[in-house]
Formats: structure tokens, C-alpha cells, sequence
């Protein structure tokens, strides 16, 4: 085989990324745009020592599922990748996915139950962040890499959005703004960002500047109401000076209308703002957040939910639930999950803002005992650290596990399994057709024993029974240690010292010993300030508290 050379080859798998699968010469090749079933010639571009890369030049026999493209980027686009097959072959593609991953890392040979499909595999995004190009045009970015492919009116948008882009680019070129430049670092417009409240039909438009102020933006305005008239409820501008890939600056500037949006989301109101993270397929995400509380059973249970984010799962099922407890690193993320649960007149739902595996530890010590702990973690998965906790001090009868990556799942599964949580079921999730991204949401629980074995004891005194002044010592002896929570630190103090310590000061001397600290029910709002340092006296006296409770 060598490069420049045309073969003819079946094509018998497809990766994630969407490229078919040969073999020639007992050699696999890869093909993009091709599907399981196609017969391609095709031409050879590169060839190295186990694999080859090759470009369809022909389809001599078309695959069963094979579907016409309807898309002008696709090729050239990196959204979607499986817009040359029909929908049911994507989704059973991903099904074999989940399921072999679970299979091959998990070392679980159990099926998953039928992938939830989307009611479209089109239309479905709520949001949209398109790069300006230089010429005032917007589009996306070519697959790997940052060239601009011009295409406002993206298939898996909504029509308004290429629209409001096309009278964005318009008012950009007529206006001659300036097009930032990431290698020089210089000029104004960075991304066009939009935002759709489905449910409600509410509209947000966000541009993203290199700079404070946006000149002529009066005009936009003007333009974008013309469109979308009442709909439209935000425009703003987003300040990013910074030199990253990062498409969002910290700050936001209302320059019409209001700085939220609201959607509805499983019967619960949600705010957005630009910088709120919200599921870009609410359809979808509302049949997810179904599945995970028939996995979670909240009726009349503490839930325990982390990687909250706006802590949309678990404030969809806090009205079923006794209590619903979130931790997220983010804070603005707990700030809005905190003032959407206020929006609700949700009184039972409490935010921390912690790592997972730190306010999981935290809550394990204020003796927190969840039925059900939810996790949905970033495509890293989750800690061991988090794990251990899970399972060793919560022991929860359910673990739900919702994952955006098939690998670190199953790696997962295999973790809990060690600590006996096994498989129950699991259902994969299309939340975003067209793309190599599947969501998974996995039901796990306490392994049962193979087999049980009965022994029959007797107590008291004489021969073949066991006295009961041994039972009772080694009870006392395996007795677990009382949990030791701020109040019993803040009385002790007060009691032995004769003055008082507030929770802040208990945190930061934890902190100082790298103890987990987020404990106290205001601690997100103590992050707004800036940290209280106690006296030495104080910080003296915390620390005898925490030695005589056998913490330290």
C-alpha cells in the first residue's frame, strides 16, 4: 500500500468521529463520510505502519443506511459527524458504543436498555457560539482546527438564529467593526452568542468584544428587534481580553432589555444569563432527568446531588423528595441553582459550593446519610477519592450515575463495583444528534450475596454459648466514633475558653490543615467575602477542639 494509490474496500465499522472502517491487505483504513455496509474506491493519503487514511473518491455500493446529506457544511464543519446515515443507525451505533465500553473497561456483560432517542435529530440546540470571521461573517470552526467555516443557518440550530447571525454579519461589514485576531491579539468581535428559552420563546443575543464598548450597537439593536420583536427580551456584550480559547470573559453589559431569560425545564423555572450552564437539548434533557429519578426513587428521601451545576436535576425531583442537597465547584452556578430553587419556592433544597469529593466528605461528617446519590461529573468521571466516600461512608441504597463519556463510565462502574455497588441497569441517551457525544444514566446498587449461610448462636453462661459481657465489649469496641460537627467545636471552645469562634474561622483553620470545610449552611455566601483569619488565640483554641474530638 502506498499513499496516492486507489483501493477498493468494505466498509465494516465507523468510529465516533464518524469515519468508516476497512481493512485491505489485513491493514485497517479509515474513511470519512463512509458507512457500515458502503463499498468505496477510495484514495490512500496516508499510509503508516498498522493504519492508513484514505478519502472516498466513489460509492460503488451504497450502504442500508446510507442517507442523503442535506447539511452544505458537513464536510467541512466539525459539529456533526454522522449526517451521511440515518438517525436509527446513529443511535444504534451508540448503543454499541455504551455497550461495549461497559463490556470491555466496566467488565460488565450486560446490555444497556434501549438508547432515548431526540424528537429531531435537527433544530434541537438551544444555544449557539459562532467565531467571527474577519470579514464580519460568522460560522464554525473546521474539524480540528480554528479556521472559520461560514454557515449561519446550521441544521441543528433553530431558523432564528441563522437569521439574527445574518443581520449580525450584515451590521458588522456595513459598519466595518473590527474582527479580533487571536495570533495578533487585536480587533473588537470575538463570538456571536445566542441563547433560546424554548419553552417560553424568550431570546437572549450576546457579543463577545475585545474591549468595553461596542460602537454603533444602537443599530444592531435596532436590527435584531426588527427580526424577533417582542421575543427578543436581552441584548448584551460579554468582556474578553483575555488571550485563550476561553469564549466567555467574565463580565456582561446589558445594552437592551434585561440580563435574564427564563425557561421551564421538567415544571421547574430556570434564569439564564449568558454565563449560566443550561442543557443545549431541553427536550432531551427533560427525558434524562426523567430516567435518573426512576433510577434515584426520591419519594420522601434525601437526595444527594453533585456536580450540580444550576442543580437542575435535582431540582426537578425536589417535590417528590424529603431534602435535595447539591454541591458545585462553580459559583456562579450554585448562585443561580440557589436562586432558581427561591424562583420555584423550593424550600428544600440546600447548595453548597465545594469540590465533589470535598463536600461529599463534609457532609459524611455532619452525618448526612442520602438514599440516593446522584453524580454527573465532567468527561474525567469521578474521583476515586469521590467513590470511596460514596460507597464507604454514605453507603446510599442508589447510586445514579449520568456520564457524557462511555470510557470513564465504565472505568467507573468497575471502581464502584470494587466497593460493592453492582451494575443494576443503565439507558444511553441521545442528547446530541449528529455528533460523536452520547449521555448515559446508569442505576447502581448494593451487590447481594451469592448465597447465605445461617448460624445459630446461643448466649448466656456454660458450655458451646457465648457470654454476654464479651458481646457487650466488643460492641463498645467496634462502636463507630461520634460525628463531630461545627456546633460541637463552637461549645466546646466556649466552655473551656470563655469566648466564642464562628464557623468561618473553624473553616479556615481546616482549610490551613487541609481538612474538608464547607459545612456551614451559608458557606456559598461566605465566599463572596473575603476569607476571616482568626486571632492566634483562636486559631490555638480550634485546634485543641479538633485534637480533643480525635479530628486531628
Amino acid at each position: 500500500m502506498q499513499k496516492n494509490e486507489e483501493i477498493i474496500i468494505d466498509i465494516t465499522d465507523i468510529t465516533d468521529e464518524g469515519s468508516g472502517v476497512g481493512r485491505y491487505e489485513g491493514m485497517a483504513v479509515f474513511v470519512p463520510m463512509t458507512a457500515v455496509g458502503d463499498r468505496v474506491r477510495a484514495k490512500l493519503l496516508k499510509v503508516k505502519k498498522n493504519c492508513a487514511y484514505a478519502r472516498a473518491e466513489e460509492i460503488l455500493t451504497p450502504s442500508p443506511d446510507r442517507e442523503e446529506n442535506t447539511c452544505p457544511c458537513f464536510r467541512q464543519c466539525g459539529g456533526c459527524v454522522f449526517r451521511h446515515i440515518s438517525y436509527e443507525a446513529e443511535c444504534r451505533l451508540k448503543q454499541k458504543r455504551v455497550y461495549e465500553a461497559v463490556k470491555r473497561i466496566g467488565g460488565v456483560d450486560m446490555p444497556p436498555e434501549p438508547i432515548i432517542p431526540s424528537d429531531s435529530p435537527d433544530r434541537y440546540r438551544n444555544k449557539a457560539q459562532y467565531p467571527v470571521a474577519q470579514d464580519g461573517s460568522v460560522g464554525f470552526y473546521a474539524f480540528h482546527s480554528h479556521r472559520i467555516v461560514k454557515c449561519g443557518g446550521c441544521a441543528l440550530q433553530p431558523e432564528i438564529f441563522g437569521q439574527i447571525a445574518e443581520v449580525f454579519s450584515h451590521w458588522a461589514a456595513e459598519n466595518k467593526i473590527s474582527v479580533y485576531d487571536e495570533e495578533k491579539h487585536k480587533g473588537l468581535l470575538r463570538h456571536l452568542y445566542i441563547r433560546l428559552a424554548e419553552k417560553t420563546g424568550e431570546i437572549m443575543v450576546c457579543v463577545v468584544i475585545n474591549g468595553s464598548s461596542l460602537p454603533f450597537w444602537d443599530d444592531l439593536v435596532s436590527r435584531i428587534v426588527t427580526l424577533c420583536g417582542e421575543r427578543l427580551k436581552s441584548v448584551q456584550i460579554n468582556i474578553n481580553r483575555e488571550k485563550t480559547n476561553v469564549i466567555l470573559g467574565k463580565v456582561c453589559k446589558v445594552i437592551y432589555g434585561g440580563k435574564y431569560i427564563t425557561d421551564v425545564l421538567c415544571g421547574v423555572k430556570v434564569r439564564l444569563s449568558p454565563l449560566s450552564f443550561y442543557q443545549v437539548n431541553r427536550g432531551t434533557a427533560e427525558k434524562l432527568y426523567r430516567k435518573a429519578a426512576e433510577y434515584a426513587e426520591p419519594d420522601g428521601k434525601a437526595v444527594l446531588d453533585l456536580y450540580c451545576g444550576a442543580g437542575t436535576i435535582g431540582l426537578s425531583m425536589a417535590e417528590r423528595a424529603e431534602k435535595i442537597i447539591g454541591a458545585e465547584i462553580v459559583p456562579e452556578a450554585v448562585y443561580d441553582a440557589r436562586f432558581n430553587a427561591k424562583l420555584n419556592g423550593i424550600e428544600n433544597a440546600e447548595f453548597i459550593c465545594a469540590d465533589a469529593a470535598a463536600a461529599a466528605a463534609e457532609l459524611a461528617a455532619r452525618g448526612i446519610q442520602p438514599s440516593a446519590v446522584i453524580v454527573d461529573p465532567p468527561r474525567k468521571g469521578c474521583s476515586a477519592e469521590l467513590i470511596d466516600i460514596i460507597a464507604q461512608k454514605f453507603r446510599p441504597e442508589r447510586v445514579v450515575y449520568v456520564s457524557c463519556d462511555p470510557a470513564t463510565l465504565a472505568r467507573d462502574i468497575k471502581l464502584f463495583g470494587e466497593k460493592g455497588y453492582r451494575l443494576n441497569e443503565y439507558t444511553p441517551v441521545d442528547m446530541f444528534p449528529r455528533t460523536g457525544h452520547v449521555e448515559t444514566v446508569v442505576l447502581l446498587s448494593h451487590k447481594k450475596p451469592d448465597s447465605t449461610i445461617s448460624v445459630k448462636v446461643e448466649f448466656g453462661e456454660g458450655e458451646g454459648k457465648v457470654p454476654l459481657d464479651n458481646i457487650a465489649k466488643r460492641a463498645e469496641a467496634y462502636k463507630p466514633k461520634e460525628r463531630v460537627t461545627y456546633k460541637m467545636i463552637k461549645e466546646y471552645i466556649e466552655a473551656k475558653y470563655g469566648f466564642k469562634v464562628h464557623t468561618a474561622y473553624i473553616a479556615e483553620v481546616k482549610r490551613s490543615l487541609g481538612l474538608p470545610m464547607y459545612d456551614a449552611p451559608n458557606a456559598v455566601e461566605e465566599l463572596k467575602q473575603p476569607r476571616k483569619h482568626p486571632t492566634a488565640e483562636k486559631a490555638e483554641a480550634i485546634k485543641d477542639a479538633l485534637k480533643h474530638f480525635e479530628v486531628i
